[in-house]
């Protein structure tokens, strides 16, 4: 029940609407116990930081932060974690006692969780994309020991500048989209990772593919596809990988893991409910088909 001492946590992003953030986490919270709620808050640009700042002196406990702004938000935190620091990216924000916001990234894990048990160690992989969530993807294929990472990307100046901060830590290259030699080295590559939003139910072009269907006539079906999209699930680029005989992977673990990881986080480190939580998703998924 949702009283006046109730306090809340929220999502920070634009757009949000597309968001299940919401639902998986009132399930847990419910599940848990906790006088909370979870709430997901559209931020324009020029907005983030009054609306941050502004959420310090409310009942909030916790934000998770979002597209465009897990890098805007580094200025506004007392205190960041490590990995936060080494992936340039934040996505979760819990306001200390002191009325400062401590930053983490929970991404990292929850991109892991539905690859731990691939025996990935010393395969190949490409990563569609060169923003924020790759800096994420990186740094969770490096933990997970994979020999070789091939970035794929339209922007030439992020693609460097991504490559350059990644290149002491694992064998790193990267492609610019049209490079010729990119349809022989989809045929070789065991996981191919999109980090781009092509395919997201928000974009005009949700029934596009990363960088053109054709690129992907002649992929193999050993090959291991994840979209860390996850509405709509499947996307229309995981389809046609299905039809091909790929393993596919969407968005859905990552985000109940990285949101049960984000729960823990504000919580002092109460064991999260991950089956709550999707049950909680596959409930609402069904009912709103």
């Amino acid at each position: 029940m949702i009283t006046s001492k109730t306090s809340f946590l929220a999502l920070i992003g634009n757009p949000v609407s597309h968001s299940l953030s919401p639902i998986m986490q009132n399930a847990a919270i419910q599940y848990l116990g906790l006088d909370l709620i979870y709430l997901a808050i559209p931020c324009k640009d020029n907005d983030l930081e009054s609306v941050v700042n502004s959420l310090k002196k409310m009942n909030c406990k916790g934000l998770n932060i979002t597209i465009p702004f897990k890098e805007k938000v580094f200025d506004m935190c007392n205190e960041i974690s490590p990995i936060a620091k080494k992936v340039k990216s934040i996505n979760t924000l819990k306001l200390e006692d002191n009325k400062t916001w401590s930053g983490t990234n929970t991404d990292i894990d929850g991109f892991i969780y539905p690859l731990k048990n691939l025996n990935l160690a010393e395969k190949t992989s490409i990563i569609l994309g060169s923003g924020g969530s790759a800096r994420s993807v990186i740094q969770g294929l490096k933990d997970l020991k994979l020999s070789k990472i091939t970035v794929v990307s339209r922007n030439r100046n992020s693609l460097n500048e991504l490559i350059s901060n990644f290149k002491n830590d694992i064998s790193i290259e990267g492609l610019v989209n049209t490079n010729k030699e990119l349809e022989n080295l989809i045929q070789k590559t065991d996981l191919i990772v999109n980090t781009t939003p092509v395919g997201m139910n928000t974009t005009p072009n949700v029934n596009v593919m990363p960088f053109g269907e054709s690129l992907w006539k002649n992929i193999k079906s050993k090959t291991i596809v994840y979209d860390l999209i996850y509405n709509p699930s499947p996307t229309t680029f995981l389809k046609f990988c299905d039809k091909k005989g790929c393993l596919t992977i969407d968005g859905t673990q990552m985000l109940i893991a990285q949101g049960a990881k984000s729960l823990a986080f504000w919580t002092n480190n109460l064991e999260v409910p991950f089956e709550v939580m999707n049950d909680a998703l596959k409930k609402y998924l069904k009912s709103n088909k």
